[in-house]
């Protein structure tokens, strides 16, 4: 009977090694997986307007100084291009400067966040707002890994976008006319780019997450220098 038991005991430990590494190689691809569900599903959330789950998946505090920093720049490599011998720069760096707080307050919001996820970042534009997006179901979203590949989001029409307003006009210059290029990966450990574009040639920009713990990552940032 000792034998026996011997046996059986030798018999179960390669099951139980091999069962710890069937969960453990489980437990690696779910964690490589978790910033594509989060894109994903933060993508879903803000089509819909779910700001519940938006609010789970942005550090709208964080993205809010990155927005302002990446639009005071933009602002300002613009009028360094225009104000050369012009004695109006200094005014419309004043102007400039008023428009940012109320542009970092439109995209610091589900709209905001839908609109950067569908390829319509902010351009800097007086009395801008972000662009309608397209509802979740008439988008591809990105499950898995394959997004290394491009996924694409198909922006809505300027038409369906924008409903008529004084700023209708600098709606549809923001809106694109073709579906944006997407690429997603990681950039480190703890942060992963995802980087639109609309066709060769053409500015990039990215929306940046950050690892929260070991599954969590959260919209932190942008990038409109790209």
């Amino acid at each position: 009977m000792a034998v026996s038991t011997r046996n059986k005991g030798g018999a179960t430990r390669p099951l139980i090694v091999t069962l710890i590494v069937i969960v453990v190689i489980a437990a690696l691809g779910f964690a490589y997986a978790t910033p594509y569900i989060a894109l994903n599903n933060l993508k879903r959330a803000a089509d819909a307007r779910d700001a519940q789950t938006v609010n789970q998946y942005v550090d709208f505090p964080a993205l809010r100084e990155s927005l302002k920093q990446q639009v005071t720049g933009l602002l300002t490599r613009r009028l360094d291009v225009h104000s050369s011998g012009n004695p109006l720069a200094a005014i419309g760096a004043m102007i400039g400067v008023a428009l940012i707080g109320p542009l970092v307050d439109a995209y610091a919001t589900p709209d905001g966040v839908a609109a950067l996820l569908n390829g319509m970042p902010p351009r800097g534009n007086p009395g801008e707002r972000p662009p309608v997006p397209p509802a979740a179901s008439a988008s591809p979203s990105v499950n898995s890994p394959s997004a290394d590949a491009g996924t694409s989001a198909t922006p809505a029409s300027p038409a369906e976008a924008n409903p008529p307003s004084s700023s209708a006009a600098n709606q549809a210059d923001t809106t694109p006319t073709q579906p944006p290029q997407t690429t997603a990966g990681y950039r480190s450990l703890n942060q992963f780019v995802v980087t639109y574009q609309h066709g060769a040639g053409d500015a990039r920009y990215s929306a940046i997450f950050q690892r929260e713990g070991l599954f969590t990552w959260k919209l932190a940032a942008v990038n409109l220098n790209e």
